[in-house]
C-alpha cells in the first residue's frame, strides 16, 4: 500500500479554482479617467497600494490631465499605467516631450496604443509607427502595455492584428522591452479562450491580461460595446439562456470563471489577469474586487 504524506494532500478541483479566481481577482488592474482620480478623495480606501490603474488620454482631454492624474496615484503609492495615443501626437517633438514627462515623474509604465480618433494629428498613424521612430528607446520604462482586440477591430483583419502584435514582441526582444498585452473588453469568454488559442507562438512569452467590463447595467454597458466596436457580442449576450437576469445588471463573475477553468485545463498559458472597465463607476468596480478577492490587505504587489 502506497502512503502519501500530509504535504502531498490532494487538492480538489473546486477548491484550486476558486483559489485562482480569487487570485486573477486580487491582482486585477483598473482604468479610471483623470477626472475620477483627481476628485475621488478617498481613492486610497478604494483601491489598495500596489493596484494597477490605467489612465485613458481621452479624445478631448489634455496630456497635462492624464500627468496629473499620474502624479497623484504615484503619490498614493499606487502604479500609474497612462495611455499614450500615437495618433494625438501633433509631432513627433510632441510626444518625445510627454514621454519625457512622464519619465521625469517617475511614471515608469505606459499602454501604448492608437488611439480612438479618425483623424491622425501628427506623423503617428499608430503604434507601429511610434515604436519605428526610435523614441521611446531614449527613456528606460520599466515596462510598455500594448492592446489587442479578442473580438475583432473595425480598422484592421484578424491577421493584420496578429501581424501588428508579432512585430511588437519582436521589437520588444530586439530592444529588450518588457513588453505584455492588455485586450478590450469582450463577453464571451469562448471568443477570448479561442483567441489565445490562435496565436500560437505569435507572443511566445508575453504576458495577456484580459479586458472586462466591471459591474454595470446592461443599457450603459451596450452604449459603451457599442462605441468601442464589440456591440454584436454584447447583444448575443443577452440572447443566452438565462440572460434574462443580465438584463438587470452585468457582473463579471461567470466571465473569470471561464477563464480560470481554461487557466486550469491549459497551463501554459500567456493569461496572467484581468483588467476592468468601470463603466459602472470607479466604486462599484472596486468594491466587486474587494468582494471577491478573498482578502482584507489593502496592499498588493502591482502586475504587470
Amino acid at each position: 500500500m502506497t502512503l502519501v504524506n500530509e504535504s502531498q494532500a490532494f487538492v480538489r478541483p473546486d477548491e484550486e479554482a476558486v483559489t485562482r479566481f480569487r487570485a486573477l481577482v486580487r491582482s486585477a488592474s483598473i482604468e479610471a479617467t483623470p477626472r475620477q482620480i483627481l476628485t475621488t478623495e478617498d481613492l486610497p480606501d478604494l483601491l489598495p497600494v500596489g493596484t494597477c490603474v490605467y489612465v485613458p488620454f481621452l479624445p478631448k482631454g489634455q496630456f497635462s490631465d492624464t500627468l496629473e492624474a499620474s502624479r497623484r496615484l504615484l503619490d498614493l503609492g499606487m502604479v500609474p499605467v497612462p495611455h499614450v495615443p500615437a495618433r494625438m501626437a501633433q509631432s513627433r517633438g510632441q510626444l518625445q516631450d510627454w514621454l519625457a514627462q512622464l519619465h521625469e515623474s517617475r511614471v515608469d509604465r505606459l499602454l501604448l496604443i492608437a488611439g480612438d480618433s479618425d483623424a491622425v494629428a501628427g506623423p503617428f498613424p499608430d503604434t507601429l509607427a511610434v515604436l519605428e521612430s526610435g523614441l521611446l528607446t531614449q527613456f528606460r520604462f520599466h515596462g510598455i502595455g500594448v492592446a489587442a482586440h479578442p473580438e475583432g477591430h473595425p480598422w484592421a483583419d484578424r491577421a493584420t492584428l496578429a501581424q501588428a502584435l508579432s512585430i511588437k514582441r519582436e521589437y520588444a526582444r530586439t530592444t529588450s522591452t518588457r513588453l505584455w498585452v492588455v485586450t478590450q473588453f469582450a463577453f464571451d469568454p469562448e471568443v477570448v479562450t479561442d483567441w489565445l488559442q490562435s496565436l500560437g507562438n505569435i507572443l511566445e512569452e508575453v504576458p495577456v491580461y484580459i479586458g472586462m467590463a466591471g459591474p454595470t447595467r446592461v443599457k450603459t454597458l451596450i452604449a459603451y460595446a457599442a462605441q468601442c466596436g464589440v456591440g454584436a457580442s454584447a447583444r448575443l449576450m443577452l440572447r443566452r439562456p438565462g440572460s434574462a437576469r443580465m438584463l438587470r445588471a452585468w457582473k463579471p463573475d461567470d466571465m473569470v470563471r471561464s477563464l480560470v477553468q481554461y487557466c486550469l485545463a491549459n497551463p501554459e498559458t500567456l493569461l496572467r489577469g484581468i483588467h476592468l472597465f468601470p463603466f459602472g463607476g470607479l466604486r462599484q468596480s472596486a468594491q466587486w474586487i474587494r468582494d471577491h478577492s478573498g482578502s482584507c490587505e489593502n496592499k498588493r504587489e502591482a502586475v504587470p
